[in-house]
């Protein structure tokens, strides 16, 4: 597999084929590249909810009804969309669980290894929480990184993905019982295959020149 052949060769889907399901083998892949995804500090500050009802993709396409109904159906005939959900703080209790998961999967050699570990998230996460004031957006930040990584890892296994920031967060986070589990919700994915109607599957893809992006030191 050549991954920037998948990447040229991944779109946008624009219309999804109902009919069409993305077995569950590829799925669970897709899930453990959300898990794996990279973070500052390993803060995995994200929560990801994913439908594959009937029932489910309808509780998030209410969230685009009112101002946002051109993504409704993408919501409603994909094979499944994910929500990638963001904290909206950094509590201390929280930290800890993230240490405590690091101890148990054998991340620290010795006592004072875990308490380095210990102090370097803090002195990060303080810096957002008390010296710039910006733990959402910071935290968004790092859920955009998992966005990529499921995008990324969609194309290479030829799943269609279309990411959606179109939608109400406050009508999808009362519909998901987000903001009681201290989340917000951030980015709509959803996933399948490209229906007849995908008039972007047809398009050219358009990217700047590489002289615009890259610069060579």
């Amino acid at each position: 597999m050549n991954i920037v052949e998948k990447a040229a060769q991944r779109h946008t889907v624009k219309a999804f084929d109902p009919a069409r399901k993305v077995p569950d083998e590829i799925v669970a892949q897709l899930r453990m590249l959300l898990r794996l995804a990279p973070s500052s500090v390993n803060s995995q500050p994200w929560h990801f909810v994913i439908a594959a009802t009937e029932e489910g993709k309808e509780k998030i396409a209410r969230a685009a009804e009112a101002g946002f109904q051109y993504n409704a159906s993408k919501i409603r005939t994909a094979s499944h969309v994910v929500v990638l959900a963001t904290r909206v703080a950094a509590d201390d209790a929280y930290l800890e669980t993230l240490l405590t998961q690091e101890e148990r999967d054998g991340r620290f050699v010795n006592e004072a290894a875990k308490t380095s570990g210990r102090g370097a998230r803090t002195l990060f996460t303080d810096i957002h929480r008390y010296n710039q004031k910006d733990v959402a957006q910071w935290y968004e930040k790092q859920t955009y990184l998992a966005l990529g990584t499921l995008l990324l890892g969609a194309a290479t296994l030829d799943v269609g993905a279309t990411p959606m920031e179109g939608f109400n967060a406050e009508v999808l986070d009362k519909e998901l019982g987000l903001r009681e589990k201290g989340y917000s919700a951030t980015v709509i994915v959803s996933l399948g295959y490209s229906g007849a109607d995908d008039f972007n599957a047809k398009l050219p893809k358009s990217r700047l020149p590489a002289e615009m992006l890259f610069t060579d030191i």
